[in-house]
């Protein structure tokens, strides 16, 4: 609203110089202003002015009508600059060239309306003047309205940008709320699961001796403290602290320390490996997880049966995987199960570019086995 008041008020202040500019000359040359130049003159101009009003729902309709109108009135020649202004910020050679001849054209009938004399030769004048001024308003309206179009345009880019931002941030949220879902599974289940096998063996087994009973409660209270520690270290991490140092990774030497873990605990595990060097740390890290997970497997639905860990691969080729876990030997009261293990241990293999593959044997034990890609380091390609 406030730049429709100062572009009118700006048409009428244009017009108010060549209004008085003509009573000058109508008093030099004649006997006077007459009605039409105290009446008739702003009543037109105030009709052209308040046209302009509708210029933007009806922009082709009012560029004419005040480009018709307007030659009539000295103090509209402002409204008829800025229609045919208006009209140019269009932008269509059609509209501009119709309402620029109308203006002109009708230009040439207004000289009758004031007894003014015209010096000889003034006919190019009377022409070339109004083609002039219609010429500087077109280059105005086309200027203003290129204007228009980048700035919407880039306003249109800032949103989208704006948009797509937004998505990113909503995908990154998505993304690290599912890392820290997969890291706390990987972290606390396989924990507890040692815990909850030992208590599983507390409650069931009345035959154990004083020392053993003794050594089964010191395993779980070990290993929730472990657990405890763990998730603290996962989410000093996931909480990028950078005062605090990161914990180690996961990786294929601390393989032996899992396993050795699981046994402190309980369970009957073998572990046979036949791996020639050190693969990355995100291969390494991702064998460390299957292993885990078969691990927590065992505990959870086997608890007491052997569990058989093979790896085998070198560098260049492979890094193949199997855990199995035999048949349980008791029947014990199944701990509830979250279901995304496996799904997440599926993510982490595809994403290292390999395979899992898991199910049941026909001994009614369970098989989960992985194909690791294993491609020789950079500096050992070149050789």
């Amino acid at each position: 609203m406030w730049q429709q008041t100062w572009r009118l008020a700006a048409a009428a202040a244009v017009g108010v110089p060549a209004w008085l500019s003509t009573g000058v000359l109508l008093r030099w040359q004649a006997a006077g202003p007459g009605s039409w130049f105290l009446i008739g003159d702003p009543l037109v101009a105030l009709g052209c002015l308040t046209a302009l009003l509708w210029r933007r729902r009806f922009p082709l309709a009012v560029a004419l009508t005040v480009a018709i109108a307007s030659p009539a009135s000295a103090l509209a020649t402002g409204a008829a600059l800025l229609a045919l202004g208006s009209i140019a910020t269009r932008r269509r050679p059609v509209e501009i060239g119709v309402v620029g001849l109308a203006n002109v054209t009708a230009s040439q009938f207004a000289v009758g309306l004031y007894p003014l004399q015209s010096p000889p030769g003034s006919l190019w004048f009377q022409i070339a003047f109004p083609a002039l001024t219609a010429g500087i308003a077109v280059a105005v309206g086309m200027a203003v309205g290129a204007r228009r179009v980048e700035v919407r345009s880039l306003r249109e880019r800032a949103e989208s940008a704006e948009r797509e931002q937004t998505a990113r941030a909503a995908q990154a949220r998505a993304l690290e709320r599912n890392r820290i879902a997969r890291e706390m599974h990987d972290v606390l289940a396989h924990r507890i699961s040692l815990v909850a096998m030992q208590a599983g063996v507390l409650d069931h087994r009345g035959d154990l001796t004083a020392e053993e009973n003794r050594v089964l409660v010191r395993g779980i209270a070990d290993g929730s403290h472990q657990a405890l520690e763990e998730l603290r270290d996962v989410l000093g991490v996931l909480r990028a602290d950078p005062g605090r140092p990161e914990p180690p990774q996961p990786s294929l030497e601390r393989i032996p320390d899992l396993v050795a873990d699981a046994r402190a605990s309980g369970l009957d595990v073998t572990l046979t490996t036949t791996v020639t060097g050190t693969p990355s740390d995100a291969v390494g890290r991702t064998c460390y997880r299957i292993v885990q997970e078969g691990l927590t497997n065992a505990a959870k639905h086997a608890p007491g049966a052997p569990v058989h860990i093979t790896l085998e691969g070198t560098a260049g080729g492979r890094l193949d995987v199997s855990v199995h876990n035999s048949p349980a030997t008791t029947k014990s009261a199944q701990p509830p199960a979250s279901g995304y293990g496996l799904l997440g241990l599926t993510e982490r293999v595809t994403l290292a570019g390999g395979e899992l593959d898991h199910h049941p044997t026909p001994d009614d034990g369970y098989l989960l086995t992985a194909h690791l890609p294993w491609p020789k380091p950079p500096h050992e390609k070149r050789t």
